[in-house]
């Protein structure tokens, strides 16, 4: 049975497996090289520094996605509102694992003090991460377009939102 989890060190390897894939076949990330392990180890520290999740979805054994938040932007003004991220390993698509893990994220994020969730989508013809973060309640905020540049064609960038907790109701704490 699936199982989401925390991450661990020891996921790192099937974490950047799974990234490198993406950004050798996908517009999803409109990262061009695929980062070491170094990196991606790196770059899950940084987050888990901040109080912030990084999650994984593991079946019989094998991470077959990731899933994280970092902050928006670092000036404090948007200190309640993370970016999110969420990849599947290619043979783990279309069984329910990637919205079982973004809703987790979501909840998980919103006990970290986040009050907006956001959704940055590399390619408005991604049609399977727009569905799923709609299925989960992100609205369409907007769609910058044609300002990546990937596979020798221009790409868009979708923007979605999704309040968590009280959202903008009221003041933080």
């Amino acid at each position: 049975m699936p199982l989401i989890r925390p991450s661990r060190d020891e996921d790192v390897t099937a974490i950047t497996a799974i990234y490198r894939h993406h950004v050798l076949t996908g517009t999803g990330t409109f990262e061009i090289d695929p980062p070491n392990e170094v990196d991606m180890a790196n770059r899950r520290e940084d987050v888990l520094s901040k109080g912030l999740p990084y999650l994984v979805v593991e079946d019989e054994g094998r991470v077959i996605g990731f899933a994280y938040c970092n902050w928006f932007k670092p000036r404090p003004a948007y200190r309640f509102s993370a970016e999110d991220s969420i990849y599947m390993a290619p043979d783990a698509h279309r069984n329910g694992l990637g919205k079982a893990l973004l809703a987790e994220l979501c909840a998980q994020a919103e006990r970290a003090g986040v009050r907006k969730l956001l959704a940055v989508i590399g390619d408005s013809a991604n049609a399977g991460s727009i569905g799923l973060h709609r299925a989960l309640g992100f609205g369409h905020v907007g769609t910058l377009k044609s300002c990546g540049w990937k596979f020798d064609r221009w790409l868009d960038v979708v923007m979605m939102e999704k309040p968590l907790g009280a959202g903008d109701s009221k003041a933080p704490q």
